[in-house]
């Protein structure tokens, strides 16, 4: 039976996936790494029951009950990438210039694009493996928000200024998330 006046929101936790909590900080590890993120609010709280990470407030405001819902798809997402992973594909897209493009330590580097001299390039964060092969870019990691991070790095990179975009629809741009 649910007491008045408290919020929870439960995330199940898989058998293969370890969670442990210090503090503020939350710790996922499973098959395919680890992740660490910090959760502090006054009010909010979370404990580890068995098999499910609960996030619950007493007498939840209104900022508070959506924080509630943020904290527990953070906790899903945590457990989903330590399993699964994230993957984000990008398209190569050119009409005239053939576009090379590569991977050098942390940057993605972007060079002949619509015929520029200088090279672009956008930063690749750490645990984000970029694969390419042909016009498709892949990029991976457990953390789906360095993942996605990345991926927009690079869509905004080859971002055109001051031509009509119906016109010149040169880029790469994010075709997948999953």
């Amino acid at each position: 039976m649910p007491v008045a006046g408290i919020l929870k929101k439960e995330v199940q936790i898989p058998p293969e996936v370890k969670v442990e909590q210090r503090g503020s900080e939350i710790m996922v590890s499973g098959p395919k790494g680890e992740l660490r993120r910090t959760f502090v609010h006054p009010r909010l709280k979370i404990e580890l029951k068995g098999e499910n990470a609960v996030v619950w407030c007493e007498l939840p405001k209104k900022k508070e009950k959506a924080l509630i819902g943020t904290w527990a798809a953070h906790i899903g997402n945590m457990v989903k990438g330590v399993t699964e992973g994230f993957e984000y594909e990008l398209k190569l897209v050119y009409s005239h210039f053939p576009v090379k493009i590569s991977v050098k330590g942390n940057e993605f580097v972007i060079e002949n694009f619509i015929g520029e001299k200088r090279k672009r390039s956008a930063k690749i964060l750490d645990g984000v493996k970029v694969n390419i092969s042909k016009d498709i870019i892949k990029v991976t990691s457990t953390d789906k928000e360095k993942a996605g991070q990345t991926a927009a790095n690079i869509e905004k990179a080859t971002r055109i200024k001051g031509y009509d975009l119906r016109v010149f629809q040169d880029g790469i741009y994010i075709t997948k998330k999953g």
